[in-house]
């Protein structure tokens, strides 16, 4: 289905061909004419795409036309991408060569007259075959159209969370108070020590996880149960993964103080170590634990969780379990299932009305209405149908677009099972190109993946899917409006602001919908598959302990490959295209030298391989390298030397052994702007003196050792965000007293910092330019400064764990711009400032968004 975001890749190839850096390139090179050639007539193609993407569903032929283009596509993209290579290699020859150097360039295949005769032979063999498969088009009557009309309308930024508010759930009141009374009801046959499991089933986009949360954040439930957990499940019914889950969430809901005694790595626990963490963890407790999302049939894998969970607990302890399987439901329950309905047509139209409008606004659009009613009774009570089209025709209030929706031919086919959503599949037709290719990439990542904004932003950014960012715009605020896009046609869910960043998750159905449209392009390898196809472009390997050893394969154009835990049979020397290469946890003791030949890679990732020493120099041969992780590499003797060479990274992280790191080549880095410091245990101090010009987000984390980190101005110009975590022996007042620090911060947080007492005087500073502070885990913090309240921009105020702070500062009213307080526990703030009651509330209940957690007990063990 590539085939379908064609237009989008014209788009781009011909945005590349028509820049000023292409033209003054190709003329020097000796290329002009040729690249010309190809960009005509990629307008003339581009000019039907649209067209012929809507016709290809009927038409076979059509069809085989359009994948005859991708590939030509796909090859024009790499041939560019070399073309691309060579300059910025040519710009890192020049700027810092040696004599040496310079000879060996001249000797080697990228001299300029051997690489001008190979480009022309490639970009000519490039216009032929376009020619050709672009002669045909003439043969299918398209019409040409130039412009992606397929807009999103979208609502007014606004913060979500996972919670759910009773306002936000239609038609489920009554089931909600059914499960709530069997979660209160005894045990069957007064049985005290009996564990009580009750399942609620129903197909897959009824609702079962949103009603869930609707028991679960019940204030009956909290009185009942003093514990809560909530674990998803999903497809893998791991009993040690389960258990690490289950710890977690109990963790979340009665806090304990020995904040850094829980950083202990759970995973690295054996299965014995894990149960006597859970049965200390459960012991005498009354806890509601939900199960969501539970596919498992074997019952011995249940029993013997069950059997685990049951030791210790209180009598009264329920677990409430989501599944779409009846078998699953009957082996578990030990009451009959919950039968979850699809909701009433009323309630779908009252859901439908809400998504589609804004409030009110239906009453204009009685015509709407009518056809709304139509299209809600294909949707056949099913909730995730009817937001998703709802949200579709928000801010369409022409009845011809509405009636296409209603009358469309997908409504026609003949619905199977276990088929994709009609109204899914619709959304997804009637998405603009530049957003399918971008959705089509979920497909990598398994179910029910906690998503980060980071992880899309580059993903999308290293395969060039963002469009190109217009004035004063950057390429993170393209990704956030395609992620805000997404969300406003109800592809995402449990979408949620963190400051710098989004949270979300998408549903089971839009993740099979993702794969379905992506499974020409995109693999999930696992023990089942033989052979990799040989047009696959990007490959995810998503089962633990499978190197796929056995695996054959003729693709050697991928430009992706996620392959967590690779050790030394991994191979991709023939991936010579490789854009992004994601080895988090892997086992490398050093990485191959042939790294340094995949001169395409815009992406490596090697987070938390704990065995690798070195990293071959060749690396720093990547000019087109954007991103390079190496946070917790906590064996890594020593960064590579060169990296004043990768002139185009844009966020490094680094883990390293070093005392001293190499900070007058990571300066020289001039697109540098997101820079990660961790574990980095022998640094003692950063950036004496050193200038980062272009550097937007400094974030220094678990530095034992580290005492020294000068900050301001005129080092640091272009500096917005700050992040300090867990530097047990930084001071955060020294070496400020004479300097100009008037940095224009717009995020500061200090986490984990046991040695602040009161917050540095210098963020007074950033006055004019702060909008949001984090203080988390900060066990000394006693007071905060009388001129807070003179932060006048300040949006965001995050306190969570500052046990000893007993007050806000006076003057909290003149903090007019701030929209969000969160307090979380902070056992005596939350008490003085608890809305409507507590005796300071007065001083912040002019703050729109306020979450005080008085829910939560912070306990002192």
């Amino acid at each position: 289905m590539a085939e379908s975001f064609l237009f989008s890749i014209a788009e781009s190839l011909l945005s590349k061909l028509a820049s000023q850096a292409y033209e003054e390139a190709s003329r020097v090179l000796g290329l002009y004419d040729h690249l010309k050639n190809l960009k005509d007539t990629l307008s003339l193609v581009q000019a039907v795409l649209l067209d012929a993407d809507q016709k290809q569903e009927k038409n076979h032929e059509l069809r085989e036309w359009l994948r005859q283009l991708k590939r030509v596509f796909f090859d024009a993209e790499d041939v560019l991408d070399e073309f691309e290579c060579q300059t910025l290699q040519n710009q890192v020859i020049k700027a810092h060569g040696t004599t040496k150097d310079k000879v060996s360039h001249f000797l080697s295949t990228s001299n300029p007259l051997v690489f001008r005769y190979k480009m022309a032979q490639q970009i000519k063999d490039i216009s032929m075959r376009l020619d050709k498969v672009a002669a045909d088009r003439d043969k299918f009557g398209l019409k040409a159209i130039d412009v992606d009309t397929r807009v999103v309308h979208r609502r007014e930024m606004r913060e979500t969370h996972s919670h759910v508010n009773d306002s936000d759930v239609i038609g489920r009141e009554q089931d909600k108070g059914e499960i709530i009374e069997l979660l209160k009801q005894q045990n069957p046959n007064d049985d005290h020590k009996s564990l009580s499991v009750i399942p609620i089933v129903g197909m897959g986009g009824l609702g079962k996880t949103t009603l869930a949360k609707f028991v679960f954040n019940d204030k009956g439930i909290d009185e009942c149960f003093p514990l809560k957990m909530w674990v998803c499940v999903s497809d893998d019914f791991d009993l040690k993964q389960l258990i690490i889950k289950i710890i977690n969430s109990a963790n979340d809901s009665v806090f304990l103080a020995d904040a850094p005694d829980r950083q202990k790595n759970l995973k690295e626990m054996d299965l014995e170590q894990l149960q006597q963490q859970l049965r200390n963890k459960l012991a005498d407790q009354k806890f509601l634990l939900v199960l969501d999302d539970v596919w498992n049939e074997d019952r011995v894998k249940w029993v013997e969780l069950r059997n685990l969970i049951h030791v210790g607990a209180a009598a009264g302890s329920k677990i409430l379990v989501t599944t779409r399987n009846h078998s699953t439901a009957s082996m578990m329950g030990t009451a009959s299932s919950h039968m979850l309905e699809g909701l009433s047509p009323e309630d779908s139209l009252s859901l439908f009305v809400r998504c589609a409008f804004n409030k009110g606004e239906e009453e204009n659009y009685p015509q709407l209405i009518n056809i709304g009613r139509e299209i809600v009774k294909k949707c056949r009570g099913v909730p995730l149908a009817v937001r998703t089209l709802g949200s579709l025709l928000f801010s369409k209030f022409e009845a011809n677009q509405w009636e296409d929706v209603r009358d469309n031919e997908i409504w026609n086919l003949p619905q199977k099972k276990d088929d994709i959503l009609p109204a899914l599949k619709l959304s997804y037709d009637l998405m603009p190109s530049y957003l399918r290719q971008c959705f089509a990439l979920f497909s990598l990542y398994p179910k029910d993946y906690d998503f980060s904004s980071y992880d899309v932003i580059q993903l999308w950014g290293a395969l060039g899917f963002l469009a190109s960012p217009k004035k004063n715009r950057a390429q993170e605020d393209i990704a956030i409006q395609y992620l805000w896009e997404l969300f406003s046609r109800s592809l995402l869910q449990d979408f949620v602001s963190h400051g710098s960043y989004y949270s979300f998750r998408i549903h089971d159905l839009v993740h099979d919908l993702a794969l379905f449209i992506a499974k020409d392009d995109c693999l999930l390898v696992n023990s089942h598959i033989q052979s990799i196809p040989e047009n696959i472009q990007h490959l995810s390997f998503v089962e633990k302990d499978f190197h796929g050893k056995s695996l054959t394969t003729k693709a050697v154009g991928v430009r992706t490959i996620f392959y967590p835990g690779a050790g030394a049979e991994a191979n991709f020397e023939a991936n010579k295209y490789l854009r992004i290469l994601q080895l988090t946890h892997s086992t490398f003791e050093t990485l191959p030298p042939f790294i340094g030949k995949l001169k395409h890679l815009r992406f490596l990732n090697l987070r938390d391989n704990k065995k690798i020493k070195r990293l071959p120099d060749s690396i720093c041969k990547l000019q087109n390298l954007q991103f390079l992780f190496l946070n917790g590499c906590t064996e890594l003797e020593t960064l590579p030397e060169g990296l004043r060479k990768l002139i185009s990274l844009y966020d490094f992280e680094i883990t390293t052994k070093q005392a001293v790191l190499p900070e007058n080549e990571i300066a020289n880095l001039s697109y540098l702007q997101y820079l990660t410091i961790g574990y980095c245990d022998n640094v003692e101090s950063l950036f004496s003196g050193i200038e980062f010009p272009a550097l937007k987000a400094l974030s220094v984390r678990c530095c034992k050792r580290l005492k020294s980190l000068p900050l301001d101005s005129k080092h640091f110009p272009a500096l917005e965000t700050l992040h300090v975590r867990y530097c047990d022996k930084l001071e955060l007042f020294k070496g400020h007293e004479d300097q100009n620090f008037n940095l224009k911060l717009k995020e500061v947080s200090f986490w984990e910092m046991p040695q602040l007492k009161i917050l540095p005087h210098w963020v007074q500073g950033c006055a004019n330019t702060l909008l949001s502070l984090h203080l988390a885990q900060c066990f000394n913090l006693e007071v905060l400064p009388d001129w807070l309240p003179m932060l006048t921009n300040l949006r965001v105020l995050d306190i969570e764990l500052c046990p000893k702070l007993r007050s806000l500062p006076d003057g909290m009213h003149c903090l007019t711009a701030l929209e969000h307080l969160r307090i979380k526990y902070c056992l005596e703030l939350s008490i003085k400032y608890e809305p409507q009651v507590g005796e300071c509330w007065d001083q912040i209940s002019h703050i729109k968004q306020i979450t005080i957690d008085e829910q939560k007990i912070w306990k002192k063990r």
